[in-house]
């Protein structure tokens, strides 16, 4: 799996499987196939939002008034 693949194309390509997999109509080789696919893309899109979430900084106002960054912890409730 290309890991130099952008993370929407990667969303694309998965959703896509996902679609031709529920679909049923897949013969039983092809859907393995897909399937390990699919989890190239899953295992590729996990670590580019990893990065992506150690990289974003929330610039927020500390208690004397002054800017404080912190990392971005992610969105816990989703």
């Amino acid at each position: 799996m290309d890991s130099s693949i952008k993370f929407e194309d990667a969303i694309k390509k998965l959703e896509n499987i996902v679609k031709e997999l529920e679909s049923g109509d897949v013969e039983i080789e092809k859907a393995l196939n897909l399937f390990e696919e699919g989890t190239g893309l899953s295992k590729i899109c996990t670590k580019k939002l990893s990065k992506i979430e150690r990289r974003i900084e929330i610039l927020k106002k500390g208690e004397k008034g002054d800017d404080v960054l912190e990392l971005f912890e992610g969105l816990d409730d989703q």
